[in-house]
């Protein structure tokens, strides 16, 4: 199980290799959530749905992420 913001975003990351490159081509993987293109954040909102219902994320932790 997930239990951190930090650990969070590294899964995400590794799970979506194709978006992280193209996060850090444009200069913003680590300037946070609003900084992220639109199609990155749905993908974020739809894996973080996926493993909140997979029971791999707290729901408390899902309520508060952000990438």
């Amino acid at each position: 199980m997930i239990t951190s913001q930090k650990k969070l975003r590294a899964a995400f990351w590794a799970a979506f290799p194709e978006l992280a490159n193209r996060a850090k081509r444009n200069g913003v993987k680590s300037k946070g959530q609003n900084a992220q293109d639109c199609d990155t954040r749905c993908v974020f909102v739809d894996w973080l749905d996926y493993m909140h219902r997979g029971g791999f994320v707290s729901g408390e932790l899902a309520g508060r992420a952000t990438l």
